[in-house]
């Protein structure tokens, strides 16, 4: 009994010491891959519940296309968005939109002093 107590003791402090490794954010190095990688998460924000319901809430007219630059730091974080070329004239929503996605923390982190901005078109 003494014995299984340990055993389940020793495994418990064994996840708890290896967990942070596993919980932690992959670090992206290739441009090629963040690129690709930012494509594909604002396809899945876009496309999520959640943003879907808050678009639909107070833009739901609101249909086209927006290109916009997307600029990613270290942490993983969006630091800018920047509207390059939109066929929507809705300033409002322009504004709901950079909002939504500044909030937006991606899944993977950046070398140190690392940042990139990758150009993003959005259809709506």
């Amino acid at each position: 009994m003494k014995t299984n107590r340990l055993i389940i003791l020793l495994g418990f402090f064994l996840f708890l010491f290896f967990f942070p490794a596993f919980a932690q954010k992959p670090v992206l190095t290739d441009e090629k891959i963040v690129v690709e990688t930012v494509t594909k998460e604002m396809d899945e924000l876009f496309k999520s519940k959640d943003f879907l319901k808050q678009k639909d809430k107070k833009f739901k007219e609101v249909t086209g296309t927006i290109v916009a630059d997307i600029g990613v730091i270290q942490s993983g974080k969006v630091s800018t968005f920047f509207k390059v070329d939109s066929d929507i004239n809705n300033p409002n929503f322009t504004n709901f939109l950079s909002d939504y996605i500044i909030d937006y923390k991606f899944k993977f982190k950046l070398q140190k002093q690392q940042r990139y901005k990758i150009r993003y078109t959005a259809t709506f």
